[in-house]
């Protein structure tokens, strides 16, 4: 690859020069959602985020195989084995099957990320599709000596595992450290060790999803899952995975005992995390009322919204702060993200107004690279937006000749834009005049048209009410010396 890419790995700490295993190829594997209820929107952030990562990497050359997880199963309420299956207990109360949960929840998803213009991701497996697999990963981690089966539930022993690999190493954290955070096991616990978790559980007479094993009737941990998914489809070490900082002390962590206890080798390269969501600046959380989901967010139905954003006007404020940082959710910061948006998509219909010259005054193939030098900096888009806004001073000052360019800088600017507002933002250009096609286009100019007429023959008023009556409509014009330029 020509474009020295950066990342910053949760593993290390430090941004890493980035070097696939066997490139061309990148194995990218993300966790996806539990699909028991609506994608709430630190899962969207995640998954656009890490659309935005898939872009770039297949634009600069890289054949990725991205791998999103759907999690249709073994997810109990607590994240410590405990409490009931998220399933099982949806299903009851809305007097369905399991599975009509997980597809009804499913569908949503995919309609969310579809309005959000992500791309489909290579392979998304579910975890009731890949039993087996799990439970042949759960067999090898019992041969290798560590995990034990009590009473038909099968447990990970950290501790054992411990003795020759550093458990916490994803987050920095020594095993001791760790212990003192949890609580003592009661006498009645099954588990041998404070930090051990759930391989397969035993299940109970009313449990309604359950698969035969040779622990018996039971269904697997939430963990295992990603571990022989991603082992199925990436192989025992793979380039990228990724997901919210939120999984990083439990689920990540114990994905990387269970592959190492099984393969003895590092599953993972390099670990990607995104950073959670805030509203005015307070934590997201549903317990404290103030999250929302994304349709509420298109519609505005929200006590803590004063209206809807389309989506493509959230997914560039998201754009707008790096995957890594905490993203602040408020009114004003929506509303100003949705006037950038639009100056945005304006200036890139204007490029076709701008009247080749016969030198540049600007340097396109500079302004290139600093979009390119941004996104090889661990997919920096604030300072890539940044950039982008540059293109967007160069274009208004083309169009009103107070800078030059020539026809051929004028199609490096069209396709820079092409490239890095649609094809890596992942932005779709949601005006009316766009959406509309040749028929709204069409029909603006016949206006136009007649209002040009009516200046012609001195017919203020006739001209004047056309201007206020598309005013009112949501279309504003513009008479500039080169003709009338309009927009929605």
């Amino acid at each position: 690859m020509s474009q020295p890419l950066v990342i910053y790995n949760t593993l290390s700490r430090a941004k890493e020069l980035f070097e696939p295993i066997k490139p061309p190829f990148v194995g990218m594997y993300v966790c996806g959602p539990t699909v028991y209820s609506d994608v709430h929107l630190g899962n969207s952030r995640t998954f656009i985020s890490f659309d935005m990562i898939y872009r770039y990497l297949l634009h600069i050359g890289y054949k990725v195989r991205y791998v999103r997880n759907i999690t249709d199963a073994g997810h109990l309420e607590g994240d410590n084995d405990e409490g009931e299956d998220k399933f099982a207990k949806k299903a009851k109360l809305e007097q369905l099957e399991p599975m009509e949960i997980v597809q009804k929840y499913t569908l949503g998803f995919h309609e969310v990320l579809r309005i959000f213009n992500t791309l489909p991701p290579s392979i998304e497996p579910a975890a009731t599709g890949h039993i087996v697999e799990q439970i042949e990963m759960i067999k090898e981690i019992l041969a290798a000596g560590y995990a034990y089966e009590t009473d038909g539930t099968v447990y990970f022993d950290v501790e054992k595992y411990s003795l020759e690999y550093p458990y916490g190493v994803l987050t920095n954290r020594k095993l001791e450290d760790l212990l003192e955070g949890t609580r003592e096991l009661s006498g009645q616990d099954e588990k041998r060790g404070r930090l051990d978790f759930a391989l397969w559980i035993k299940a109970k007479p009313e449990t309604l999803m359950k698969w035969p094993s040779p622990w018996g009737w039971g269904f697997p941990g939430w963990h295992i899952e990603c571990s022989a998914m991603s082992t199925k489809y990436l192989g025992t070490t793979f380039d990228i995975h990724g997901g919210g900082m939120d999984l990083q002390a439990t689920h990540h962590t114990n994905e990387i005992a269970q592959s190492q206890a099984c393969h003895h080798v590092e599953p993972v390269k390099y670990w990607v995390h995104t950073n959670m969501l805030t509203v005015n600046g307070a934590r997201m959380s549903k317990t404290a009322g103030n999250g929302f989901l994304p349709k509420e967010l298109f519609t505005g139905d929200h006590p803590l919204l004063e209206r809807g954003y389309s989506p493509m006007t959230v997914r560039f404020f998201m754009a707008q702060s790096h995957y890594r940082s905490t993203l602040d959710f408020s009114n004003e910061a929506l509303q100003a993200a949705e006037k950038g948006y639009k100056k945005l998509m304006e200036s890139i219909q204007r490029i076709s107004k701008i009247e080749p010259a016969d030198s540049s005054s600007v340097n396109i193939d500079e302004l290139r690279k600093n979009c390119y030098d941004a996104m090889n900096d661990d997919f920096n888009s604030p300072v890539l937006i940044a950039q982008l806004f540059e293109a967007v001073r160069i274009i208004n000052s083309a169009v009103d000749k107070t800078e030059t360019l020539t026809a051929t800088d004028i199609e490096k600017l069209k396709a820079l834009m092409q490239t890095f507002v649609f094809d890596v933002l992942g932005l779709t250009d949601e005006s009316e005049a766009n959406a509309g096609g040749d028929v709204i286009n069409g029909l603006m100019n016949l206006i136009l048209d007649i209002r040009k007429s009516a200046r012609e023959n001195k017919d203020w008023a006739t001209s004047d009410k056309i201007r206020d009556e598309l005013k009112a409509a949501g279309v504003e014009i513009k008479d500039t010396k080169d003709g009338v330029e309009w927009r929605v």
